[in-house]
């Protein structure tokens, strides 16, 4: 099995593609050892590694956030891992239902919100994947639109500038309605 790696514009997060499907649909994020242990042991394995804060699964890759270690380090336990992952033949998540956050919107805002959410999958999304990182939709207010990063985009240092020049820019462009976009 052959792994690519990829950097991304987050110099602590680095791309895993495996070269085979990783997650059928969305992206899945782990933060802590206990709750990627009861949902994958993929991502449990890989935050017991020394160095690995996060780890974040998408379609085609898994993406790793380390702490103060060195790449040169993480490597090749990271490429190991999920080696030995893939040729185990367990799945990736246990139990792929994560719970979806509560959106909040005036139903009156329907149609904008409609709109909003089918900009951001079709076009904001498949690009935040390409950099190892998910943006969702989280709720619309007073023509703010809501979203969560995930992955290398969670915590990047260009993750502002991402989101004030391209996603909110994108957003006032095609939905007239959206003063500005924050992340939560």
């Amino acid at each position: 099995m052959f792994i690519q790696t990829e950097a991304t514009p987050n110099p602590s997060t680095l791309k895993f593609l495996p070269g085979r499907p990783v997650l059928a649909e969305g992206a899945r994020e782990f933060r802590t050892r206990e709750a990627a242990s009861a949902a994958s042991p993929l991502a449990g394995a890989l935050l017991s590694i020394d160095g690995v804060e996060a780890v974040m699964f998408g379609p085609d890759f898994v993406s790793v956030t380390k702490t103060e270690a060195e790449w040169a380090h993480l490597k090749p336990a990271i490429l190991g891992t999920i080696m030995e992952h893939f040729s185990s033949g367990q799945p990736i998540v246990i139990d792929n239902a994560e719970a979806a956050p509560a959106e909040f919107f005036d139903p009156a805002d329907a149609d904008t919100v409609a709109q909003i959410k089918e900009l951001i999958v079709t076009r904001v999304r498949p690009a935040v994947a390409n950099d190892g990182g998910d943006i969702t939709f989280r709720g619309f207010r007073d023509g703010i639109v809501y979203v969560a990063m995930k992955g290398s985009c969670s915590g990047c240092p260009s993750s502002t500038a991402t989101l004030k020049n391209g996603i909110e820019n994108m957003l006032r462009h095609f939905v007239p309605q959206v003063a500005s976009v924050q992340q939560v």
